[in-house]
């Protein structure tokens, strides 16, 4: 058993987080995360109303008896969702931990703390995760260059950000981006998180809501193969190495701008690449970790499986070095 400030604080059984994922975080895999002892987050803008949130948060429910949270990720928008009705369906629903990411989550903080709701705020830097804390927030998830998804515009690796984290910050850090297996989560650990996010591990499981062919896929790459988009317009995305994304970084290249990819980046041709299998259909979020990530496991098998290697790391291999 690994016990850190963050399963204490969250009440959970192992230190091992299943982020918010668009069209991924659905209740059968956030169940399975948390049947198997971690926290799995159910992503709320991938339901399409408030009232479709209320409905998955009750499957999941239906699913596990366990603890899971739900991921509200606030970005910029010209017609942005109805935040405050997604936010007022978590409360509704009972649930107690959640996930918040993009923008800063201070206006919303007030009626998470009102509710007894925990929230695990996602960070790419030292200085946004200063902010959270003292913001209120309960943890931080420290996202390293590595990661899928957005890294932010630093560029640091998980190797500096994480102790760098650690040393600046007083509340749980969970350490997020190249996780794969128990080495990922003793490093983290031995780095000064309390805990670690998985991304597109979780997402090549088989309780993941994707495509098969896009599990495959993950399991074939290396870890060479993504690709880093937006990165002229400062707001970098690491995502699979298609047709797609070569396309957009080299229209980015020749100086295009937004309006040159919009189309090629468009979530609905995202969408199509994990309900369809089209792997070439649109951009789609992967990180470096692909290069670690050999088979398609159940959420129990995994997770069993980094916490038992984990133990076996920490109290067989770790200790023999010390003489």
């Amino acid at each position: 058993m690994l016990r850190t400030r963050f399963t204490e604080e969250f009440g959970i059984e192992h230190p091992i987080v299943q982020g918010g994922m668009m069209w991924v975080g659905r209740a059968e895999l956030v169940a399975a995360v948390a049947n198997a002892g971690g926290l799995g987050f159910i992503t709320a803008l991938t339901q399409p109303t408030p009232e479709d949130l209320r409905k998955e948060i009750a499957r999941a429910r239906e699913l596990t008896d366990k603890p899971f949270g739900v991921n509200v990720t606030i970005l910029p928008s010209i017609n942005p969702p109805p935040y405050e009705e997604y936010v007022r369906a978590i409360i509704e629903s009972g649930v107690k931990i959640v996930e918040t990411a993009g923008s800063n989550p201070e206006p919303f903080l007030p009626y998470y703390k009102e509710a007894g709701i925990k929230v695990l705020h996602k960070c790419t830097s030292v200085r946004h995760a200063l902010k959270a804390q003292k913001i209120g927030v309960d943890g931080v998830s420290i996202d390293g260059f590595e990661c899928a998804g957005h890294p932010g515009e630093d560029d640091v690796p998980g190797l500096i950000l994480i102790p760098a984290a650690a040393k600046a910050l007083d509340i749980p850090i969970v350490a997020s981006g190249g996780i794969a297996d128990a080495r990922g989560l003793v490093a983290a650990l031995a780095l000064g998180a309390d805990g670690v996010n998985m991304g597109t591990r979780f997402l090549c499981t088989q309780e993941s809501a994707v495509h098969q062919k896009v599990k495959e896929q993950i399991v074939a790459h290396t870890e060479r193969d993504t690709q880093l988009i937006f990165r002229t317009m400062r707001n970098t995305a690491r995502v699979a190495d298609n047709e797609i994304s070569r396309k957009v970084v080299e229209i980015e290249a020749a100086g295009g701008t937004f309006e040159d990819v919009r189309d090629l980046v468009a979530g609905a041709r995202g969408r199509r690449v994990f309900e369809e299998g089209d792997l070439d259909a649109g951009i789609w979020s992967a990180g470096q970790v692909q290069g670690l990530i050999d088979d398609i496991p159940t959420c129990d098998e995994l997770i069993s499986r980094m916490v038992t290697e984990a133990e076996s790391l920490i109290n067989a291999r770790l200790s023999s070095f010390v003489a």
